[in-house]
């Protein structure tokens, strides 16, 4: 059936109204689309997914920002203290709070993107956060103390809570099957995007001892709402979310203005049966849309696994990536060398980040993630063996062995653990509970980074602990719970459209044979009698 030439009233756009075969049959055209189709029939669609998706740069910008800040000797002599003749230092208790500060505010944030969000739709809630992204930049730009700039980064995190959820989810809601993972997979390049934009600017105003050399950085930030708020006032809403609230008649309108007139095979009003009757079948199982809701029946299944998955963000080490720079510093390179060796290691994760869309068509999502994490761990195994001769008698050439590791992690990283996480979990929650559902995972890993905001700072810091490369040791641990848990619990949900993941979580398909399990929507969904729903 080629596409409809007129819209259909809107009175008789009713859920009950859709025959599961038209369901049925956008499923199978969902598998049918091949990539360069999907391009072809989508373009718009791919447009705004991107144009929503940048708002990410802010949070990896700001993530690297403070941590790369320790690293500077402006900002250290500014707000430091003496520990040497000529050397400064932010204490450990400060570069805790200093990390954390963000993090705390994100987890505010997080929660009020869950609610908002499903209330209000995703274009509405981004332009609330980019506005108020304007006003709070002043606290962190014209901080005079370090007290200051701790409230300026837990305001500041508020906003960055909305900016983690909506564009992965959005990404998923307005794409066809074949472009979900290319799509969600963006939202950890523009994350890379940022740190690399951020430890770019810091090492251009390195040589610069006033205190623009710290202030620049922070006003860098002003930019992003600027471009994006005239931007995202005209993205069209999430088709899901349309059909969720019952306004199929807008929704119907919307994939319309995504997808391209030339495609006379794409059928609209088959697209927006499977919408809705994925939702109703969603409702029957559970219609609550709560929090609550996320940890019942099948979703709890669904929901430790979002969680677990974000959890291993953290326990991967990527709180030592972070801090890479200062990191770098204390094991012995010069501070030029080390904010040198930083932006090579995210410029690498550029490239890794385009690496990782090569192997998206050959491999499976669990495939890649299971693998990559064993890499991690002989990584950060290398990394702290290197510590240890690296802290009886530190030389040049340990340091840049280190720094090189950390580098081949970074690519790791971005090619795989990084832009899955998006994927994984905007696919594996069910469509009413999606945004929460990925909500609850952002805000526990939010817990994990402020966790690991407390131990990095006194793992690296001179004054601390001081295990220096050796961390990579404590991170090791994290990589192989990372790794045990992906081969249990974390299912292959590639070519998997959210009515067939509904039904094998339904059934109950162990994680390891989900690509193998066959799925009939038909007779899942309404069984042998009933042909409506």
């Amino acid at each position: 059936m080629g596409r409809p030439s007129q819209d259909p009233p809107a009175e008789t756009v009713q859920p009950t109204a859709f025959d599961i075969s038209d369901a049925q049959d956008a499923n199978a055209q969902e598998h049918d689309l091949t990539f360069f189709q999907a391009l072809s029939l989508y373009p718009t669609g791919v447009f705004w997914s991107i144009v929503m998706s940048t708002a990410v740069v802010m949070e990896g910008y700001d993530t690297k920002l403070i941590g790369t800040l320790f690293a500077q000797p402006t900002f250290q002599k500014a707000f430091g203290q003496e520990v040497k003749p000529g050397s400064y230092q932010i204490s450990a208790p400060w570069q805790t709070g200093l990390s954390n500060g963000s993090s705390a505010g994100q987890l505010i944030g997080l929660l009020l993107a869950g609610y908002v969000s499903e209330r209000f739709g995703f274009r509405k809630t981004m332009l609330l956060g980019m506005m108020s992204v304007i006003g709070l930049i002043f606290i962190t730009f014209f901080a005079p103390s370090l007290t200051v700039l701790e409230v300026g980064q837990v305001l500041f995190g508020i906003p960055l809570g909305l900016f983690q959820t909506i564009p992965v989810v959005y990404a998923l809601e307005i794409s066809p099957l074949c472009l979900r993972a290319y799509l969600t997979n963006y939202v950890n390049f523009c994350w890379a995007f940022g740190q690399l934009i951020a430890t770019g600017i810091l090492r251009g105003v390195l040589p610069m001892t006033s205190q623009w050399a710290y202030r620049i950085p922070f006003a860098v930030q002003w930019v992003w709402p600027l471009i994006l708020i005239p931007a995202i006032f005209f993205a069209p809403e999430s088709p899901w979310w349309l059909v969720r609230k019952g306004r199929l008649q807008e929704a119907r309108a919307v994939v319309k203005r995504l997808t391209s007139d030339r495609n006379v095979n794409f059928d609209i009003d088959k697209n927006i049966a499977l919408m809705v009757v994925t939702t109703e079948h969603e409702r029957s199982v559970n219609a609550e849309t709560s929090y609550l809701a996320c940890f019942q029946g099948t979703n709890l299944r669904r929901t430790l696994i979002v969680i677990g998955i974000y959890c291993i963000q953290t326990l991967n080490g990527n709180p030592l990536r972070g801090y890479s720079t200062y990191f770098l510093q204390q094991a012995g390179l010069p501070t030029t060398q080390a904010f040198n060796m930083t932006i090579v290691g995210f410029a690498v994760a550029i490239v890794g980040g385009f690496f990782s869309w090569v192997l998206l068509p050959l491999f499976g999502r669990r495939t890649i993630y299971f693998w990559s994490l064993v890499l991690m761990f002989i990584i950060t195994i290398l990394v702290g063996a290197l510590g240890v001769p690296q802290s009886r008698s530190p030389t040049p050439a340990f340091a840049w062995a280190i720094g090189s590791l950390l580098i081949v992690s970074s690519f790791l990283y971005n090619c795989s653990i990084g832009p899955l996480t998006n994927t994984l979990c905007s696919e594996i929650p069910s469509s009413l509970l999606r945004s929460k559902s990925v909500v609850l995972a952002r805000w526990t890993y939010a817990v994990t980074t402020i966790i690991a905001g407390v131990l990095t700072p006194y793992q690296l810091n001179p004054t601390a602990w001081n295990w220096g490369a050796k961390t990579g040791l404590f991170w090791a641990g994290g990589c192989l719970i990372s790794i045990t848990f992906t081969y249990f619990c974390v299912p292959e949900p590639k070519d998997r459209t959210t009515a067939e993941l509904d039904i094998l979580f339904e059934r109950k398909i162990s994680a390891r044979n989900f690509s193998k399990t066959p799925v009939d929507l038909t007779e899942a969904i309404c069984g042998d009698d009933e042909k409506k729903i």
